[in-house]
C-alpha cells in the first residue's frame, strides 16, 4: 500500500513538473530543481539528472533515516525519473502565474502525500527531515528556506521574472506540504507491556529516538508491566506501532502532543 501512494506521489509530482513548470522554466524545489534546471541548458534528461544527483543523498539517508525510509525514497527517485522521462512536456496554460501556482500546489501535494507515508522524493527532503528531527522547525519550512539557492541560480541563469515565480512555486510548495504532512509536531508515546526489552531494543536499532523505561503493574491485575516513553513526531508513529503490536498484541499505548521539547529529542 505505501509503495503504491509513494509512486502515485511521484506521478503527481512529475505531472506537477512537465505540465506546469518545465514549460515555462519555472524550477521547483531542491535536487528536482536543479535537474530541471540542468535539462533546460543542456540536451540531458531531466529524469536522468534528477535519479543521479539523488544518489549521494540516498546513502546519507541509508544512515540517517533507516531502511524503510530509504528503500520508499529509492522507489521515489526511481518512479519520478521515469515520469518525467515518459511523461511528455506539455503548456497546460498560456498564463505563467497560473502554472506556478497550480505547479507548486500539485507538487507539493505530491510530495505530502510521499511524506507522511514514510518516504521522500529524495534530495532535500532527506536533509530537511533529518533537521526537523532535531530542531522545532517543520519539513516546508526547511524546504523553503534551503531552496533560496534555487531560486538564484534561476535568476542568474535566466531573469528574475523566472526567479520570483520559482519562489512563489516554492513557498506554495512548502505550504501544502505542512498542510499534508504534519512531522514537525512533537508527540509524546507511552508504550505499557510486559515485553519491554524485546520492543525497545527494536525501537532502539529502528527509531532514531532515545527511551526512557519505567517499571510498573497493573492496577487490576498486579501483573508486571515496563513503561516504555518516547518523544517522536507524528511521522514515526506509525512504525512504532507496527513494531510494538509485532511483539505485544495486548500493549496499552498513550499518544499525547507535546507543546515544548527541552533538552536532547534525538538519540544519539
Amino acid at each position: 500500500m505505501k509503495n503504491i501512494i509513494v509512486i502515485a506521489g511521484s506521478f503527481i509530482i512529475a505531472f506537477s513538473f512537465n505540465f506546469f513548470l518545465i514549460p515555462y522554466g519555472i524550477l521547483s524545489s531542491g535536487l528536482s530543481g536543479i535537474a530541471i534546471l540542468i535539462g533546460l541548458v543542456t540536451p540531458l534528461s531531466v529524469g536522468l539528472m534528477n535519479f543521479l544527483l539523488n544518489l549521494p543523498i540516498l546513502i546519507l539517508g541509508f544512515y540517517k533515516l533507516g531502511k524503510v525510509i530509504t528503500t520508499n525514497t529509492l522507489i521515489c527517485v526511481i518512479s519520478l525519473s521515469a515520469f518525467l522521462y515518459i511523461l511528455p512536456v506539455v503548456k497546460i496554460t498560456d498564463n505563467m502565474l497560473l502554472s506556478t501556482i497550480f505547479g507548486g500546489i500539485i507538487g507539493g501535494i505530491g510530495i505530502g502525500m510521499i511524506l507522511k507515508y514514510s518516504g521522500t522524493s529524495g534530495g532535500l527532503d532527506i536533509i530537511a527531515i533529518i533537521l526537523s528531527r532535531t530542531t522545532n522547525f517543520s519539513v516546508g519550512l526547511l524546504l523553503t528556506a534551503m531552496n533560496g539557492i534555487i531560486v538564484l541560480i534561476s535568476g542568474a541563469a535566466f531573469n528574475w521574472n523566472i526567479a520570483l515565480y520559482t519562489l512563489l512555486s516554492i513557498y506554495l510548495t512548502g505550504k501544502v506540504v505542512d498542510t499534508i504532512h504534519t512531522d514537525h509536531i512533537k508527540l509524546t508515546m507511552q508504550i505499557v507491556t510486559t515485553e519491554g526489552d524485546t520492543i525497545r531494543e527494536e525501537l532502539l536499532d529502528t527509531i532514531y529516538r532515545g527511551i526512557t523505561v519505567m517499571e510498573g503493574f497493573g492496577g487490576y491485575t498486579g501483573e508486571p508491566k515496563q513503561v516504555l516513553m518516547m518523544v517522536v513526531t507524528r511521522y514515526e508513529t506509525m512504525e512504532i506501532r507496527e513494531i510494538v503490536r509485532k511483539h505485544d498484541k495486548k500493549a496499552f499505548i498513550n499518544i499525547y502532543e507535546t507543546v515544548e521539547v527541552d533538552g536532547e529529542f534525538a538519540k544519539n
